[in-house]
């Protein structure tokens, strides 16, 4: 799409080499910093529309090319709901009623906004799936956007359909008819080659997903006795250290940035209760003093611990819990 690979990873602050390395593992707020990167370096709001239609389904992820061997259109965008987590971690939701169906995404609890050109190139290679893979141009009841602006002629063109700004959320509308067309490319051949692995590479990543957040647990009750280190996490999971090493690293992640995780979502926990003072707050996380709490926190949250909790609070007090005496943090 003219643009240099190694420019967009520089611009989005991550090695500009990173795109050469199939093993190479991002978080998600670097994934949005790359669509960001491609946003201002490409100066085009439609870049994304072209490039969906550009690409080839071959040199697409493998959750999308086995899509395109479904038997129908549903069933294509039921294996993209089930297999894409194998390398991206929002979730595909179906609404199904009244004729239409809505495909909408969800992205885990804490997620900033997803960039504008991530949302087109999601909506548009959902609903290239079903052309590519019917031989129609199916054209959607409505497509609706949760940002602010005005389509372009590209998206107009691509679409067909009216596009609604300013909406609750992101969301692509479909007619279920349209849903039940049949797949010209049906395979069952190559899906009983794809399937199986898909299957096993998603067991993996939610055997890891387990394996992180036992560590996040284990890290979030020894922190008040202070900074544990991995052997004390290793010898508590029952690994090795070297093993644990490993499996940390397996994931893309390191043991520190583990740590930090822990403490940012036990610091939330914390600050919510308004008894605990924020040098207690800090002791709990295992600092040696509240100036270094304050840093790390800010870092996090942009914010200084006091004016989160200020913000945070007065947010749930305003809100009347539906039942006496319960909260609903």
């Amino acid at each position: 799409m003219g643009l240099r690979p190694s420019a967009v990873l520089r611009h989005a602050k991550l090695p500009s080499m990173l795109y050469l390395d199939e093993t190479a593992v991002i978080s998600t707020m670097q994934l949005f910093a790359v669509w960001k990167a491609i946003e201002v370096l490409s100066e085009d709001p439609a870049i994304s529309i072209r490039l969906v239609e550009n690409t080839s389904t071959a040199n697409h992820k493998l959750a999308f090319l086995a899509a395109s061997f479904a038997a129908s259109y549903r069933d294509g965008l039921e294996r993209i709901a089930r297999f894409k987590r194998a390398c991206s971690p929002d979730k595909m939701r179906f609404e199904d009623g009244g004729g239409i169906v809505s495909l909408v995404t969800d992205w885990p609890s804490g997620t900033e906004p997803e960039p504008a050109l991530s949302v087109d190139a999601s909506l548009a290679m959902l609903l290239e799936l079903g052309r590519r893979g019917t031989g129609q141009r199916i054209v959607p009841v409505v497509v609706e956007y949760a940002r602010k602006g005005l389509p372009t002629a590209t998206h107009e063109q691509f679409f067909g359909c009216p596009i609604r700004f300013g909406s609750n959320r992101d969301r692509l509308v479909l007619k279920s008819a349209d849903l039940d067309l049949p797949f010209v490319g049906y395979n069952p051949e190559m899906l009983s080659i794809m399937t199986p692995a898909l299957t096993a590479a998603l067991g993996d990543i939610q055997a890891w997903g387990s394996v992180t957040e036992h560590i996040k647990l284990v890290l979030k009750r020894r922190l008040a006795s202070g900074r544990p280190d991995i052997a004390d996490v290793a010898q508590e999971l029952g690994f090795s250290e070297r093993t644990l090493q490993r499996r940390i690293g397996d994931g893309g992640t390191t043991f520190r940035a583990l740590l930090d995780e822990a403490r940012q979502e036990l610091s939330r926990s914390l600050l919510l209760d308004a008894s605990i003072t924020i040098e207690e707050v800090a002791f709990l996380l295992g600092y040696n003093d509240s100036g270094s709490f304050y840093r790390s926190f800010k870092n996090w949250e942009k914010v200084t611990p006091r004016r989160w909790r200020a913000r945070h609070t007065t947010t749930l007090t305003a809100v009347p819990s539906p039942v006496q005496g319960t909260s609903e943090c």
